[in-house]
């Protein structure tokens, strides 16, 4: 398989072949248009392809740019899974849903976060109730978001996230960083105080398959932790639930778990397996995070900080400003072949062995 023509240097771009694809193999396209515009003052949508029957019993959904940025890489999988036909021999009582984009605006302004500086992969919560608690970030947010981007500010604030991270350990500076947080609005890992356009657009998508549903697998594509090229296959459930469960049946060995502490990730608050639990009530779900390894998660999260700190004080358009946009594009996307080619093939596989689950789940129930 030639893995390189299906990634893209823009949204813009990867929207077109996305589409493409889509129609190409017959594939059923809606558009959920965002009220933002791109840098290019283009339109900014979260699009949708489905191949297989509207009513199937069983549904795959692969979802790209939950984190803008990250779409880079989630969209390329995309696109390559319709391009390549690995529908072919879909049983008729499956249906793939593709969900390219869902924040776009944060995938064409080179973004981890949406138009409201809102990290979607912490949105999918209960806003009407107390918001969890984030001391360490509490703690340290002066020196995770420094109000200047020089060599004698970061100093300092290098320093006292070393002195946290010493006294503590790495990955509780890690949790304190990105865990996620529910009071400043001018921060990283922001959650937002209120279901925002991605998140509301989530629910509206996935609604009409909640009474043909009975199981679903669900893949959320993302990159930034992990070694490079690597894809984890995360469990998107903790403990003894049924799905962790599946997801142990369905991946052996591979599959990692955040509260055992075997993934990269540490656990967050308001992701996006939540939304689809909401969406689809009465569905048996099986949620994983295919997560890609790129830079180091200090790189990483420099990377994310440096962005915030752009679009909060600093100047697109400066030297820094360019610097910084290449910074963050680079944490989350490797634009490399034979970073391209591992990713890929990794997903193609993952994608295949999802499917063959999903069958087996509802065979075993039946």
């Amino acid at each position: 398989m030639r893995a390189v023509p299906h990634f893209s240097a823009t949204y813009a771009e990867a929207r077109d072949k996305f589409l493409a694809a889509a129609r190409a193999h017959g594939a059923v396209a809606a558009a959920h248009v965002n009220p933002t515009l791109g840098p290019d003052g283009g339109e900014l949508a979260t699009d949708t392809a489905l191949i297989g029957r509207p009513d199937a019993p069983h549904l795959l959904i692969a979802m790209s740019a939950t984190h803008g940025v990250e779409g880079f890489c989630g969209s390329a999988i995309q696109t390559a899974w319709l391009a390549e036909r690995r529908f072919a021999d879909l049983p008729a009582d499956t249906a793939v849903l593709l969900i390219h984009a869902i924040n776009p605006h944060g995938f064409a302004w080179v973004r981890r976060v949406n138009e409201d500086n809102i990290d979607l992969n912490r949105n999918f919560i209960d806003h009407t109730k107390p918001y969890p608690e984030n001391p360490g970030y509490r703690e340290l947010r002066d020196y995770i978001c420094p109000p200047a981007w020089d060599d004698a500010t970061l100093a300092v604030a290098e320093a006292k996230l070393a002195d946290y991270a010493a006294r503590h350990s790495a990955i509780d500076l890690q949790a304190a960083i990105m865990n996620g947080q529910y009071w400043d609005k001018e921060g990283v890992f922001y959650g937002g105080n209120a279901p925002n356009w991605s998140h509301r657009t989530l629910l509206t998508i996935l609604a009409p398959f909640a009474d043909s549903a009975r199981y679903a697998a669900f893949i959320d594509l993302h990159t930034g932790l992990g070694p490079s090229g690597y894809g984890e296959i995360i469990s998107n459930h903790f403990g003894n639930l049924p799905g962790a469960g599946r997801v142990r049946d369905w991946f052996g060995s591979e599959a990692t778990m955040i509260d055992d502490g075997s993934s990269t990730s540490t656990a967050v608050t308001g992701d996006t397996q939540l939304g689809v639990n909401a969406a689809l009530p009465r569905t048996a779900i099986t949620g994983i995070t295919l997560e890609y390894g790129t830079v180091s998660v200090p790189e990483m999260t420099q990377a994310v900080r440096a962005d915030n700190w752009l679009h909060i004080h600093g100047d697109l358009e400066s030297e820094l400003g360019r610097r910084i946009k290449r910074q963050i594009r680079d944490a989350f996307y490797t634009d490399t072949a034979a970073w391209k080619e591992a990713v890929i093939a990794r997903a193609m596989d993952v994608l295949d062995r999802t499917r063959r689950g999903l069958a087996g789940a509802a065979r075993e129930a039946a």
